[in-house]
């Protein structure tokens, strides 16, 4: 990167994190430090809720997924607006009502200590673990393209991250995701109009949207009913649904942030405009994807992302890498003709077009096994290249360090939040709620700034030793949805079957969980579904065992 990019990208980041450390750094109870003595109001809550939820992979991944998938990964959210409506009713107002600091302790309240603590420790480690890869998304990629070590990476965005919430606490990772959100904007908006500046001059958006829907990237909806097909409509307001229940309905690190809120009704008004602008903001991000896709289409793109792949190649099977690589320049060549004459509006979108970019898919392919089948440690899958590579090839300077500063602030975003939930449910609902001896306000808030830094430095940890999945997005989802199901299961039982008991709850809870995990490794059913399946298997079985007391 240029000198100026450095500037802009350090000086954004440094900005962020003493701005917040500094106007929140007078806590002085676990009030203030898990809660913000509830001052936030309704736009503090919807930019928080979505910027816990906008991480740094959101930005790296849902491009590549356009670019490979096109735009039906955006099916995924048809069930948010839905979950914010049922989150509004019934559990916003029993959280505020019961004044809790972790939506764990309502489950105490309902059931018993047992199943407080299961509903914790579940989060705990779901969430632990996606701590993690928030760290470790952008600083692999990070590293892989500016030659920075991955390891002091990890070290850099963990550590300025612990420093502003061990500060601040919820109040500062409130305030901080302001900035990181208008930094973000600020810079997906430069790039949509350079996208449109660098486009051929003739590329209008009718044969833009020709181009793409032809080169299939704009189909949304799909409306099958095979279940292996990850991403459809049934899938979207079905398992979508249930795991927006689950994540921003008992996910500690989506709970804090509303409950720091004013009031009931300020509460709502950030939940429904995260539900209202959380789709649009998705369906632009991937936009941009398949925005990049026709950009790479009319300019040279390599015939993988990851220079990693692109180097191990040539140093070891130069010439199988050689033939490829021919091969994929001559269908180049081939597809700029007829690409001239679509644009001259000589007949519609050529078939040979659709031929070539198989072609291309295929040799593409043909690069990711030469290099899998001999190095399982290099990622061959470029989905979470692609958009960096055009950042730091295409965009001008000063724009480069805005960008990287983009996916550095929404990776310190989202991991702020988790560290600060995280935190709040060791301290609240393990530490203090088992603790025999009742210790004063300053002893907790010390406890929850040290559980703040011990859950940064295991986040940390695991980054160091993490390793890419076929999408960045999708691991995180996946991870949540293994456990999500069953964590809603427990809050359904607790807020409409209020004859169950805590037993039935609690082992209904444990069996559901187990059966989840042998679905997982055991089908190829899409995760999405999970999240339903673990909610319906754990209201089943707890009204089964209640009514026939099958456990005591």
């Amino acid at each position: 990167m240029h000198q100026d990019d450095w500037i802009i990208l350090i000086s954004t980041i440094l900005f962020i994190v003493i701005y917040g450390a500094y106007k929140t750094r007078k806590n002085k109870n676990i009030q203030s430090f898990l809660k913000g003595n509830n001052t936030s109001n309704w736009f503090t809550i919807g930019i928080s809720v979505m910027a816990t939820q906008a991480s740094a992979i959101t930005f790296l991944s849902t491009p590549g997924q356009a670019y490979y998938d096109g735009m039906g990964f955006l099916q995924f959210y048809l069930g948010l607006p839905l979950a914010m409506i049922i989150i509004c009713m019934f559990f916003v107002p029993l959280y505020h009502k019961l004044k809790v600091y972790t939506a764990y302790e309502f489950l105490e309240n309902r059931f018993d200590r047992k199943t407080r603590t299961l509903g914790a420790i579940l989060f705990l480690i779901q969430r632990g673990l996606a701590a993690g890869i928030t760290i470790f998304a952008p600083s692999i990629i990070l590293s892989t393209v500016l030659g920075i070590d991955l390891k002091i990476l990890n070290f850099l965005v963990g550590f300025l991250v612990i420093v502003y919430t061990v500060t601040g606490g919820t109040k500062a990772v409130n305030i901080t995701q302001k900035q990181q959100m208008f930094v973000i904007f600020l810079g997906l908006f430069f790039v949509f109009f350079f996208l449109i500046e660098r486009y051929p001059e003739n590329l209008t958006v009718s044969k833009f949207l020709e181009y793409s829907r032809s080169s299939e990237k704009f189909k949304i909806l799909d409306f099958s009913i095979d279940p292996n097909n990850r991403y459809t409509f049934w899938s979207g307001i079905t398992g979508g649904l249930f795991l927006a229940l689950s994540y921003f309905g008992t996910d500690q690190s989506q709970v804090q942030r509303y409950i720091s809120g004013k009031s009931v009704k300020e509460i709502r008004l950030g939940l429904i405009f995260n539900g209202i602008f959380k789709i649009p903001m998705q369906f632009f991000i991937l936009l941009l994807g398949v925005m990049v896709f026709v950009f790479f289409e009319f300019n040279k793109s390599p015939v993988n992302y990851n220079p990693q792949v692109i180097s191990y190649a040539q140093k070891n099977y130069s010439s199988d890498f050689n033939k490829i690589l021919n091969e994929y320049e001559d269908l180049t060549f081939e597809k700029r003709k007829l690409q001239q004459g679509f644009l001259s509006n000589i007949g519609d979108f050529p078939i040979q077009l659709n031929s070539i970019q198989k072609k291309e898919k295929e040799l593409r392919t043909n690069v990711k096994e030469l290099v899998s089948t001999n190095n399982n440690s290099i990622e061959e899958n470029d989905k979470d290249y692609v958009f960096l590579h055009f950042i730091l090839n295409y965009l001008p300077k000063g724009l480069i360090g805005l960008l990287i500063a983009v996916i550095i602030c929404a990776a310190m975003s989202s991991t702020a939040s988790e560290l600060n939930a995280l935190a709040a449910t060791t301290t609240i609902d393990l530490y203090k709620r088992n603790h025999q001896i009742k210790k004063s306000e300053r002893h907790y808030l010390s406890a929850s700034k040290f559980f703040t830094v011990m859950w940064g430095i295991i986040a940390i940890v695991f980054a160091s030793f993490g390793t890419l999945f076929e999408n960045l997005i999708q691991l995180v989802n996946i991870i949540g949805s293994i456990f999500y199901g069953t964590i809603l299961g427990i809050f359904l039982v607790a807020f409409f079957f209020k004859k169950i008991t805590s037993n039935s709850v609690f082992w209904s809870a444990c069996l559901s969980q187990i059966i989840i995990f042998i679905i997982f490794f055991t089908t190829d059913i899409s995760y999405l579904w999970l999240n339903f399946i673990g909610a319906f298997i754990t209201v089943v079985l707890s009204n089964i065992i209640e009514r026939f007391k099958l456990i005591v």
